[in-house]
């Protein structure tokens, strides 16, 4: 017999659990005398045939089997095979004689024993040997109810993170869940980005028409559009507001080409705009209009806000001038307009057609203006 595993282990205690053993023997002598050797110590169900081991293991959860190996309908080994499917996790033992030595090793590292017993037993050797293999059976299962709960750890933080990247750009989420517990948030940096704001005409006047479930419906199938249309062009969604966006190209990640990006993604949104008209226009009565402003320059980007709840931002002139050119388009339908700085960057590859110099609240002189046409 293998050298069991020491019964006095402080950490395992049979107590703990009413653990039931099935001893599957063609001899009833056998059956009887392990049921009188060991019932004080365990539940002990006995079965004089495979058929009858199979049917108490679908009444009784069985946490250790032990087998007779010579049996007349089949092998202990084929018994222990053939029970898998309906008790995986039990523990499986073999008695045997020394003939059989071979064929058991073999049922051993297959997986489909875990030990056997020679003949015949000692009944306090094969005590020490049946706590040990239930001991297994502890930590067998200890072990599985930790992996499911790390499992469901794992998904619920997966979860949580998709649910953070629908407010956080994911690069940020990213370096926060990266740092040492105690560190500070992030920095904040300068940058030189391309801000996009993005806006529905005269929406607010629209949605007292309608429903207010009509209204939200409409409007996160409009953001999910959007949002789309500039993640595809390698940008950031950083805020709604309202019925509009704010975008940026260039933060938190940056790309060569961040002001023909910004404008690449305008001209997606113009474009798709046909596309979500004909959704909504019997609805509606009537196909939305946009209006989409564009500046290039440099802003501080950075986690703002409270102890309780921050937000990663972008503020300086080029937002507020960004905001302000697309309040221009206010009285041209699905207009782009984009500021010199970004123009002057994206020209080779858009259509443009450069306005007067207007007046911009908050700047000194007017600024040059270009309405973009289509891509070149």
């Amino acid at each position: 017999m293998h050298s069991p595993a020491s019964a006095s282990n402080p950490s395992f205690s049979l107590t703990k659990e009413p653990y039931n053993i099935l001893y599957v023997d063609d001899e009833e002598q056998n059956l009887t005398s392990f049921r009188a050797a060991f019932r004080r110590h365990f539940t002990v169900h006995t079965a004089i045939s495979a058929r009858e081991g199979l049917r108490i293991i679908r009444e009784t959860p069985i946490h250790l089997i032990v087998t007779d190996q010579r049996m007349p309908e089949m092998t202990g080994v084929q018994f222990l095979e053939a029970v898998i499917p309906e008790c995986p996790d039990a523990v499986r033992m073999i008695l045997t004689g020394f003939s059989d030595i071979d064929a058991i090793i073999k049922a051993i590292n297959s997986g489909r024993v875990y030990r056997y017993i020679t003949k015949p037993w000692n009944e306090t050797e094969l005590k020490m040997t049946l706590d040990a293999a239930l001991e297994f059976y502890a930590l067998q299962s200890r072990n599985k109810r930790l992996l499911l709960e790390l499992h469901q750890k794992v998904a619920e933080q997966e979860r949580l993170v998709r649910l953070f990247q629908k407010y956080i750009p994911e690069r940020v989420l990213e370096e926060l869940m990266a740092r040492p517990e105690g560190m500070p948030l992030l920095e904040a940096e300068q940058r030189i980005v391309s801000v996009l704001f993005v806006d529905i005409r005269d929406f607010t006047a629209l949605a007292e028409r309608l429903e207010p479930s009509m209204v939200v419906e409409l409007l996160n199938d409009f953001f999910s559009f959007i949002t789309s249309c500039v993640r595809l062009h390698n940008g950031t969604v950083n805020k709604f507001v309202g019925d509009g966006m704010l975008a940026l190209f260039g933060a938190p990640v940056s790309y060569i080409g961040n002001q023909e990006n910004a404008v690449s993604a305008a001209l997606a949104i113009r474009h798709g705009m046909g596309e979500f008209n004909n959704k909504y226009r019997s609805i509606l009565g009537q196909d939305l209009t946009i209006g989409i402003g564009i500046n290039t320059g440099e802003v501080i980007v950075g986690n703002i806000g409270s102890e309780d709840r921050v937000d990663y931002t972008a503020i300086g002139d080029t937002v507020n001038v960004a905001s302000r050119i697309e309040a221009l388009t206010k009285t041209i339908p699905n207009a782009i307009l984009i500021s010199e700085s970004t123009y002057t960057a994206a020209e080779h590859t858009i259509e443009a057609k450069e306005w007067q110099p207007i007046e911009i609240r908050g700047k000194k002189e007017p600024m040059k203006i270009y309405e973009v046409i289509g891509p070149k």
